[in-house]
Protein backbone atom coordinates (compact mmCIF):
# COMPACT_ATOMS: atom_id res chain seq x y z
CA UNK A 1 0.00 0.00 0.00
CA UNK A 2 1.53 3.38 -1.00
CA UNK A 3 2.28 5.88 1.73
CA UNK A 4 -0.23 8.69 1.87
CA UNK A 5 0.83 12.32 2.12
CA UNK A 6 0.67 13.56 5.65
CA UNK A 7 -1.73 16.35 6.42
CA UNK A 8 -0.12 17.23 9.75
CA UNK A 9 1.92 20.32 10.49
CA UNK A 10 4.94 18.91 8.67
CA UNK A 11 3.05 17.18 5.84
CA UNK A 12 1.85 18.34 2.43
CA UNK A 13 -1.01 20.45 3.79
CA UNK A 14 1.09 21.80 6.65
CA UNK A 15 3.04 24.18 4.41
CA UNK A 16 -0.14 25.43 2.78
CA UNK A 17 -1.82 25.94 6.17
CA UNK A 18 1.25 27.80 7.48
CA UNK A 19 1.06 30.04 4.40
CA UNK A 20 -2.65 30.69 5.02
CA UNK A 21 -1.89 31.48 8.67
CA UNK A 22 0.70 34.06 7.64
CA UNK A 23 -1.58 35.58 5.03
CA UNK A 24 -4.43 35.59 7.56
CA UNK A 25 -2.32 37.49 10.09
CA UNK A 26 -1.38 40.08 7.46
CA UNK A 27 -4.96 40.41 6.17
CA UNK A 28 -6.33 40.81 9.71
CA UNK A 29 -3.73 43.47 10.51
CA UNK A 30 -4.51 45.39 7.30
CA UNK A 31 -8.26 45.16 7.97
CA UNK A 32 -7.73 46.50 11.48
CA UNK A 33 -5.54 49.37 10.28
CA UNK A 34 -7.98 50.37 7.54
CA UNK A 35 -10.92 50.15 9.97
CA UNK A 36 -9.16 52.37 12.51
CA UNK A 37 -8.20 54.86 9.78
CA UNK A 38 -11.83 55.04 8.67
CA UNK A 39 -12.92 55.48 12.28
CA UNK A 40 -10.47 58.33 12.80
CA UNK A 41 -11.75 60.02 9.65
CA UNK A 42 -15.41 59.55 10.59
CA UNK A 43 -14.86 60.58 14.20
CA UNK A 44 -12.81 63.70 13.55
CA UNK A 45 -15.15 65.79 15.73
CA UNK A 46 -15.82 63.05 18.30
CA UNK A 47 -14.50 63.62 21.84
CA UNK A 48 -11.16 61.82 22.30
CA UNK A 49 -12.34 59.60 25.16
CA UNK A 50 -15.32 58.36 23.14
CA UNK A 51 -13.10 57.87 20.10
CA UNK A 52 -10.68 55.70 22.12
CA UNK A 53 -13.60 53.60 23.37
CA UNK A 54 -14.93 53.17 19.84
CA UNK A 55 -11.51 52.16 18.53
CA UNK A 56 -11.20 49.51 21.25
CA UNK A 57 -14.70 48.27 20.36
CA UNK A 58 -13.83 48.23 16.67
CA UNK A 59 -10.56 46.34 17.21
CA UNK A 60 -12.08 43.59 19.39
CA UNK A 61 -12.88 41.20 16.49
CA UNK A 62 -9.43 41.72 14.98
CA UNK A 63 -7.74 41.00 18.31
CA UNK A 64 -9.76 37.78 18.58
CA UNK A 65 -8.80 36.79 15.02
CA UNK A 66 -5.12 37.57 15.60
CA UNK A 67 -5.18 35.52 18.83
CA UNK A 68 -6.90 32.66 16.98
CA UNK A 69 -4.22 32.70 14.27
CA UNK A 70 -1.51 32.53 16.93
CA UNK A 71 -3.02 29.46 18.64
CA UNK A 72 -4.36 27.81 15.45
CA UNK A 73 -1.41 25.46 14.71
CA UNK A 74 -2.94 23.00 17.22
CA UNK A 75 -6.31 23.04 15.43
CA UNK A 76 -7.56 20.70 12.71
CA UNK A 77 -6.99 21.65 9.08
CA UNK A 78 -10.72 22.26 8.58
CA UNK A 79 -10.88 24.65 11.52
CA UNK A 80 -7.81 26.53 10.31
CA UNK A 81 -9.32 26.85 6.83
CA UNK A 82 -12.52 28.24 8.38
CA UNK A 83 -10.44 30.67 10.44
CA UNK A 84 -8.81 31.92 7.26
CA UNK A 85 -12.22 32.31 5.57
CA UNK A 86 -13.70 34.17 8.53
CA UNK A 87 -10.60 36.38 8.65
CA UNK A 88 -11.06 37.31 4.99
CA UNK A 89 -14.75 38.07 5.54
CA UNK A 90 -14.10 40.25 8.61
CA UNK A 91 -11.00 41.97 7.19
CA UNK A 92 -12.73 42.86 3.91
CA UNK A 93 -16.28 43.30 5.18
CA UNK A 94 -15.62 45.58 8.12
CA UNK A 95 -13.77 48.29 6.16
CA UNK A 96 -16.32 47.97 3.34
CA UNK A 97 -19.13 48.67 5.79
CA UNK A 98 -17.24 51.41 7.64
CA UNK A 99 -16.27 53.06 4.35
CA UNK A 100 -19.92 52.86 3.26
CA UNK A 101 -19.13 50.72 0.24
CA UNK A 102 -21.76 48.40 1.71
CA UNK A 103 -24.58 50.31 3.40
CA UNK A 104 -26.16 48.44 6.33
CA UNK A 105 -27.63 51.47 8.09
CA UNK A 106 -31.42 51.35 8.30
CA UNK A 107 -33.30 54.44 7.25
CA UNK A 108 -33.32 56.95 10.09
CA UNK A 109 -30.54 55.20 12.08
CA UNK A 110 -27.73 57.35 13.47
CA UNK A 111 -24.41 57.61 11.63
CA UNK A 112 -22.72 55.54 14.36
CA UNK A 113 -24.94 52.50 13.64
CA UNK A 114 -22.33 50.53 11.60
CA UNK A 115 -19.61 51.28 14.15
CA UNK A 116 -21.79 49.93 16.94
CA UNK A 117 -23.26 46.83 15.24
CA UNK A 118 -20.37 45.42 13.15
CA UNK A 119 -17.99 44.42 15.98
CA UNK A 120 -20.51 42.27 17.89
CA UNK A 121 -21.82 40.83 14.62
CA UNK A 122 -18.32 39.77 13.57
CA UNK A 123 -17.58 38.40 17.04
CA UNK A 124 -20.79 36.37 16.77
CA UNK A 125 -19.70 35.06 13.36
CA UNK A 126 -16.35 33.98 14.82
CA UNK A 127 -18.00 32.45 17.89
CA UNK A 128 -20.38 30.37 15.77
CA UNK A 129 -18.28 29.40 12.74
CA UNK A 130 -15.04 28.24 14.35
CA UNK A 131 -16.48 26.01 17.11
CA UNK A 132 -19.01 24.54 14.68
CA UNK A 133 -16.30 23.48 12.23
CA UNK A 134 -14.06 22.28 15.07
CA UNK A 135 -16.88 20.15 16.45
CA UNK A 136 -17.81 18.62 13.10
CA UNK A 137 -14.18 17.93 12.15
CA UNK A 138 -13.57 16.29 15.54
CA UNK A 139 -16.63 14.06 15.07
CA UNK A 140 -15.49 13.13 11.56
CA UNK A 141 -11.98 12.35 12.87
CA UNK A 142 -13.32 10.12 15.65
CA UNK A 143 -15.60 8.30 13.23
CA UNK A 144 -12.71 7.63 10.84
CA UNK A 145 -10.33 6.42 13.56
CA UNK A 146 -12.78 4.01 15.20
CA UNK A 147 -13.33 2.00 12.00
Amino acid sequence: MPAMASTGPKGANGGFLRLLRGVGLIVAAIGAIVSVALMLRAGARTPRFLLVLFIGWLLAPFVVLLWAHVVSPRWSAATRMMLFGVTLIVAAGSPAIYGEVVNIRPRGAPNAFPWVIVPPATLLLIAIALPLVALTSRRRYRRNTTV
